[in-house]
């Protein structure tokens, strides 16, 4: 128990403060991402409904391409590939320096594009699952587009896209681990530079295991509840 004690003490004692902090870390990039991930479905899912046909064909593209390429391929090309067009834009103009681009904003991009592309398909099933004959009512009594969204179809739409973008929530907070390898420090790279530096591997990796299973299961009980709240008066059956 003391060496324990000592391994994951706060200060200067153990490491601690690191795990949260790459733990702190974890949570805003999820959360970012996933807020850029839904954006983009919504963009997205709107393209695939769209009657142009040049959106529909992009939105397929999109959703094909980011869904047959490796997450951790996305995350590299944007940091790597990123830095060097902007490195040859910045000469460009003269700028001969070096030019480096932020990993918690590669980290982000990359896993929201990523989202987006699942997000996309989420939300054209919920939309679709709608029925129509409320929208064409809410036409009938006079309402706009906007309001129709607003107060129609949107809220039904959240209702049946929940249950996906609950799943979509878990695999971001597991995709996170991806963007350690661009030097971020989040919570599995802090766990690796315990580990090498106390050479405890397994006690820090169970550590971080551990956390993200405390993370999950905080979401899945957020989400159940919800879930309930958002369903309440629905009639089931």
């Amino acid at each position: 128990m003391s060496e324990l004690s000592s391994l994951f003490g706060f200060g200067s004692v153990g490491w601690g403060g690191q795990l949260v902090a790459g733990l702190s870390m974890t949570v805003r990039l999820a959360v970012v991402a996933f807020a850029t991930g839904m954006a983009l479905g919504m963009v997205g899912a709107w393209a695939k409904l769209s009657r142009s046909r040049a959106l529909r064909v992009t939105a397929d593209l999109y959703t094909t391409f980011v869904r047959g390429v490796p997450e951790i391929l996305i995350v590299l090309l944007l940091f790597y590939g990123g830095a060097s067009a902007l490195r040859q834009l910045m000469e460009a103009f003269g700028h001969t320096g070096p030019v480096e681009i932020n990993a918690f904003i590669a980290g982000f991009l990359a896993l929201g594009f990523v989202n987006g592309a699942y997000s996309t398909e989420v939300f054209r099933g919920a939309i679709l699952a709608v029925p129509k004959g409320q929208i064409e009512a809410a036409h009938a009594i006079g309402m706009s587009g906007p309001l129709v969204f607003r107060r129609v179809l949107f809220p039904q739409m959240m209702r049946y896209a929940l249950p996906g973008l609950g799943n979509l929530w878990l695999i971001m907070l597991k995709d996170t681990a991806l963007v350690s390898v661009i030097g971020l420090s989040d919570l599995l790279r802090a766990g690796y530079i315990a580990a090498g530096s106390t050479r405890k591997p397994f006690t820090f990796y169970i550590a971080v295991a551990v956390l993200f299973l405390v993370l999950t299961v905080v979401s899945m009980i957020a989400f159940y509840v919800i879930e309930r709240r958002v369903s309440r008066g629905v009639r089931r059956g």
